[in-house]
């Protein structure tokens, strides 16, 4: 299925108790080529992703146990967070829940870059990926809403940006990116789907295996939507 990455590649899914990431795992683990797809989620592993010492004890066992890895992809993510949804105006901000949804989506994967992207090959072709949201990109806003989700995830974009130009100077090979998946049929999204077409995990997590897959380290630093396709910031 990954055909740019060295045969016998391996892979990390972070968040693979959700949708998309048990999808891509069940991907990972049915393609010939790839010798080792390991799953870290909360639920499993215990990993939090907000809590650095966490992110730092996961990087590390994997590291001294496993070497280096081909694929890191992370598919966490929240847009509900203790009950509470996405704000409509900015009347309804809250504090509080808007420093829950920066810890998850955009705290979470900079943590997650800083403790991981270590652990990617330098020879080949590598890829770190991580699970954005088209609502994110400022440029694309024209409905406005969901100031904190909107946000957050263009926090997240900004760092992964930012990171894919540090990584590539030593890891020139590296590929550093952030993905729309699409609206996927899960629980995250299923209260906002109304009306809206909207994609099995299986689907979106083999689209975006094939967007992965035609990236070239000259696309680090981007941002793509599951069809391939490149999304303004």
């Amino acid at each position: 299925m990954l055909h740019s990455l060295a045969d016998g590649y391996r892979a990390i899914v972070i968040g693979a108790s959700g949708g998309v990431g048990g999808a891509l795992m069940s991907l990972l683990e049915a393609d010939a080529c790839c010798a080792v797809a390991l799953p870290l989620s909360r639920s499993k592993d215990d990993l939090d992703i907000t809590d650095e010492a966490s992110v730092a004890a996961a990087a590390s066992r994997l590291g001294d146990q496993r070497g280096s890895f081909d694929l890191i992809f992370n598919a966490t993510g929240a847009l509900t967070i203790d009950g509470v949804g996405p704000e409509k105006s900015i009347k309804a901000i809250d504090p509080l829940q808007m420093a829950k949804q920066f810890a998850v989506n955009a705290i979470g994967p900079a943590l997650l870059l800083k403790h991981f992207a270590p652990l990617l090959k330098r020879e080949e072709k590598c890829v770190f990926a991580s699970l954005s949201a088209r609502v994110g990109s400022i440029g694309d806003n024209r409905l406005g809403g969901w100031i904190s989700y909107r946000a957050s995830k263009a926090a997240q974009n900004q760092i992964i940006r930012t990171a894919a130009i540090e990584i590539g100077r030593t890891n020139p090979r590296s590929i550093v990116v952030a993905l729309h998946p699409g609206t996927v049929a899960t629980d995250l999204s299923q209260p906002f789907s109304k009306g809206k077409d909207r994609f099995e995990p299986e689907e979106s997590a083999a689209r975006l295996l094939q967007t992965i897959d035609a990236l070239t380290p000259e696309q680090t630093g981007q941002f793509f939507a599951y069809d391939g396709s490149r999304i303004e910031w």
